[in-house]
């Protein structure tokens, strides 16, 4: 594990973790974590809870849909104009997920399919990216919570 960018005054946290349900877990909690350094309306019980199920859920989703074999993903938690923006990125890049308004949620005796229905109902909006670059290929999910005294139009 190596830390890319982690700061109480950065904006942003930026962590490489092994494709493991272990370090899923443990994406959450830096998240969470890094919101109580920032501290303030970050810190906040609502924002709390809300990134760290959405970071739960796309760090879940990369482990589980876009795991290569020796490769990990990637937590990004940043602070954009009047959001907190959670990223995970994995390396497969032919498994994408449905995009927003065209997920299904799972059936009541399905294993799955719950992970993108909270994130769309947690989150004020998400998307997925592609990473074409030669060095890092896959894709990327990125989710954003707004601030509630700062809710964008």
């Amino acid at each position: 594990m190596q830390f890319l960018v982690v700061g109480n005054r950065s904006r942003s946290l930026a962590q490489r973790l092994i494709a493991t349900p272990r370090d899923a877990r443990l994406a959450r909690h830096l998240a969470v974590a890094q919101l109580h350094v920032w501290g303030g309306p970050f810190a906040s019980a609502e924002i709390v809870d809300k990134v760290g199920v959405v970071v739960a859920e796309l760090a879940a989703n990369a482990v589980t849909h876009g795991r290569v074999p020796g490769r990990d993903f990637e937590l990004r938690v940043s602070l954009v104009a009047g959001s907190v923006r959670g990223e995970v990125a994995d390396t497969l890049a032919e498994r994408r997920p449905p995009a927003p308004g065209v997920v299904r949620p799972g059936g009541p005796l399905d294993d799955g399919g719950r992970g993108l229905v909270l994130v769309g109902a947690l989150a004020d909006r998400w998307e997925v990216l592609s990473r074409d670059c030669a060095d890092a290929p896959g894709k990327t999910v990125r989710a954003e919570v707004d601030l509630p005294f700062r809710r964008r139009p």
